[in-house]
């Protein structure tokens, strides 16, 4: 089993994603960007600050909001093609460090948001998982598969299997 690290800057306990919480690109979905003051109450600046439906960024590490400095958000409204913050909830996005981001006249490790929208893929459905007792109960409310195909590929075998045990267990 491989050592987790621990990066040099996770002791200064920032209340933004930063370069020391990335180990690497990560897909995370934006729910909502809003204007907020700095919370590291070193500035009084006003940020556009992103958030994001996933909760973790590591089993037991909350996933903190992100600064979006003038790149980051030049990057969301390309992807978007949308130029009001309000209308960049749902984006999927790909976070990376960038190792040569100039700042203040030095250079640094910095957050950017990949220019290229990620390629996602549903992960498939595997019988006896959590997911899988889900996607019975949602078959179960609703006779069909659309909720739960959103989520995830389901194999016609295993909609037939997930047909027949939500019939067992009416």
């Amino acid at each position: 089993m491989e050592k987790q690290l621990t990066h040099y800057r996770k002791v200064f306990n920032s209340p933004y994603l930063s370069s020391a919480d990335i180990v690497e690109p990560t897909v995370l979905t934006i729910s909502k960007v809003t204007q907020e003051i700095d919370k590291t109450k070193k500035t009084k600046d006003i940020f556009n600050t992103a958030y994001f439906q996933e909760k973790f960024i590591r089993d037991g590490e909350a996933l903190k909001p992100m600064i979006l400095n003038a790149t980051n958000s030049r990057t969301m409204k390309k992807l978007t093609d949308k130029d009001f913050i309000e209308e960049w909830s749902n984006t999927v996005v790909t976070i990376y460090v960038d190792t040569n981001v100039k700042h203040m006249g030095t250079i640094v490790d910095g957050l950017r948001i990949s220019t290229e929208p990620p390629i996602t893929r549903k992960p498939d459905l595997i019988p006896d998982t959590d997911k899988w007792d889900r996607a019975i109960k949602v078959y179960k409310e609703d006779g069909k598969f659309d909720r739960v195909e959103k989520h995830v590929n389901i194999s016609d075998k295993n909609k037939e299997m997930i047909i027949e045990l939500a019939k067992e267990a009416a």
